[in-house]
């Protein structure tokens, strides 16, 4: 007979709690393995979401044994969202800075171009080149001589006219002067008559330049750059250059000077900052004073009328002193000292026929004849092919001019200087005006 195979060992629940005291242990009938924590059912990996403005992600947290699994979220996902301000999720990348507004200034092109010129004469090439618009060519070959090198034209001989009266008032004064020489005076008054032979006299002219007019002999390297330009002046107006001395003042005002019978002076800034065109026109408005008789008239001139006018300097100051010494006595010292004054000049009119009341009025027509031979030796640099370069000059002119008149009126607190009617008779140049509308017939286009 077959016996019944024997159950199963049965083993003891866990409790989870220690025995009581006293019970009896009853050891297990097989070997129990230790417990191990079940098993975590799978899950499949998911990216956590994005985390918006995190500094770091979120991971899963352990748990401890027997808590159940880890099953993370599912979030909805958001719209992205553009930030407006730096974050540590994303870098910021630098921005260009804008360039600074100008005033008036285009806006920036695209692509790198050439920058305009600043200013408008930026872009004009510097008087020494080549390309300035009033750069002249110095490079010529034959050069024709003219017949007549001078003549005196009507500047000239109304110049001479004019300082006739003070010409005689000046041999009034030598002769007076000879009287104190007894039977020597003669040869004083012939002395001075021939003394207006030394304005052609080079030496003369030398000194004359050199310590009234306060010129200079250029330097080798001036003469380098003025000689080329005086040959070009010279040779268009058919004259012989080697008559005239080359001469330079030493000043920073656009200027020059046609003096005594054979100089010719510029002043520094104007060989330095003009284009030989320029210097050229110049040079040609001094050598038309030359070729009409200009300079050497008005020299002369000057020359014969300086005794009269170192008399007239020396009654002056007499007059003066004596007009303060008749304050000294009130009123009846001032009427006696008009009264003579007055006899004295009635009677030097009445015995010289009124001659002394045309000296009144030679300054005002002198200044009127001085501003004809101005246009005269304009229209001589015009006639040579120089009205345009003449024409720039007589606008710096008017810009120093401008200058000067606005220093004026700083220093008036503002106000600006008025010009009298006698100041601008007395002028021995024409407005600017004046002569750039002389010059409109040469800068007009050929028909």
């Amino acid at each position: 007979m077959t016996q019944p195979p024997p159950p199963p060992p049965e083993y003891p629940e866990p409790t989870g709690r220690p025995d009581p005291p006293g019970a009896a242990q009853v050891p297990p009938a097989h070997p129990v393995p230790p417990q191990q924590p079940p098993a975590q059912p799978y899950v499949p990996h998911q990216a956590p979401p994005y985390p918006q403005n995190a500094r770091y992600p979120q991971y899963p947290q352990q748990t401890a044994p027997g808590a159940p699994p880890y099953v993370p979220q599912q979030a909805t996902p958001a719209p992205p969202q553009y930030p407006t301000g730096p974050t540590a999720s994303q870098p910021v990348y630098p921005q260009a800075a804008a360039p600074p507004p100008y005033p008036h200034a285009p806006a920036p092109p695209p692509y790198p171009q050439a920058a305009a010129p600043s200013h408008p004469q930026a872009a004009v090439p510097p008087p020494g080149s080549p390309l300035h618009p009033h750069h002249i060519s110095t490079d010529r070959g034959r050069v024709h001589i003219a017949g007549q090198q001078r003549r005196t034209d009507a500047a000239a001989f109304g110049n001479l006219l004019l300082h006739l009266p003070n010409f005689l008032c000046s041999l009034v004064v030598v002769t007076l002067v000879s009287l104190l020489l007894g039977e020597l005076g003669i040869l004083l008054i012939l002395a001075w008559l021939a003394s207006g032979a030394l304005v052609f006299h080079r030496p003369t002219e030398s000194a004359l330049a050199r310590h009234l007019l306060r010129l200079r002999y250029p330097t080798p390297q001036e003469r380098a750059k003025l000689e080329p330009v005086w040959r070009e002046v010279t040779a268009r107006a058919g004259v012989d250059g080697r008559t005239y001395e080359l001469w330079v003042e030493d000043s920073d005002s656009l200027n020059a000077v046609a003096a005594a019978g054979h100089i010719v002076g510029v002043t520094r800034f104007a060989m330095n900052n003009l284009p030989n065109g320029e210097l050229a026109a110049v040079m040609a408005h001094e050598l038309g004073h030359h070729v009409g008789g200009h300079a050497w008239s008005g020299l002369l001139g000057y020359w014969y009328a300086l005794p009269g006018r170192i008399a007239w300097r020396l009654l002056r100051a007499v007059t003066g002193f004596l007009f303060q010494v008749s304050r000294a006595f009130s009123c009846i010292g001032v009427a006696f000292f008009g009264v003579c004054v007055g006899g004295l000049a009635l009677a030097t009119i009445t015995s010289l026929y009124g001659l002394p009341l045309l000296v009144l009025g030679m300054p005002y027509a002198l200044a009127a004849v001085g501003r004809r031979s101005e246009l005269r030796a304009d229209r001589h640099a015009a006639a040579l092919g120089f009205a345009p370069m003449l024409a720039a000059v007589l606008d710096k002119l008017h810009q120093q001019e401008q200058v000067r008149t606005a220093a004026l009126t700083a220093a008036n607190q503002g106000a600006p200087v008025p010009g009298t009617a006698a100041s601008r008779l007395l002028s021995s140049h024409p407005d600017y005006h004046t002569r750039l509308h002389h010059l409109q017939q040469y800068l007009q286009p050929a028909r």
